[in-house]
């Protein structure tokens, strides 16, 4: 398993590794909660030497941005809805930990439960 807690700061390696497998993993995300192709992209934002930079799947309906800008909570995972792909604000934030990355299955329950977008969710909205 990737550690999701160690520092990517100052570590070239480490944020090579640390986008290389968010991206990864949220291309998974996509997959597990049945986006359909072309209504989301999965970008990464490798920022300066001294953070983590982002790695953000934004769908149509879905933010979800990967980072580890809230490493004293646990938390680096934030999940919001929002009006379209050009909408960078979107709803209210809501954070969950990095290391959901590790059970897509479970990450795509607290999208779904968050957004109401993806398999089953969007069932029970029709």
């Amino acid at each position: 398993m990737f550690d999701w807690n160690r520092s990517c700061s100052y570590d070239e390696q480490q944020k090579r590794r640390f986008h290389a497998t968010a991206r990864s993993r949220l291309k998974k995300l996509a997959a597990e909660l049945a986006l359909p192709p072309g209504s989301f992209e999965v970008r990464s934002n490798r920022a300066g030497i001294a953070v983590s930079g982002e790695v953000t799947l934004h769908h149509d309906r879905a933010y979800i941005q990967v980072g580890q800008f809230g490493m004293s909570s646990g938390h680096g995972i934030l999940i919001r809805t929002c009006k379209g792909r050009k909408d960078y604000t979107g709803g209210p934030n809501h954070f969950v930990a990095l290391t959901m990355l590790d059970d897509i299955p479970a990450l795509a329950a607290a999208v779904r439960a968050i957004t109401a977008i993806g398999r089953d969710a969007e069932r029970r909205a029709a």
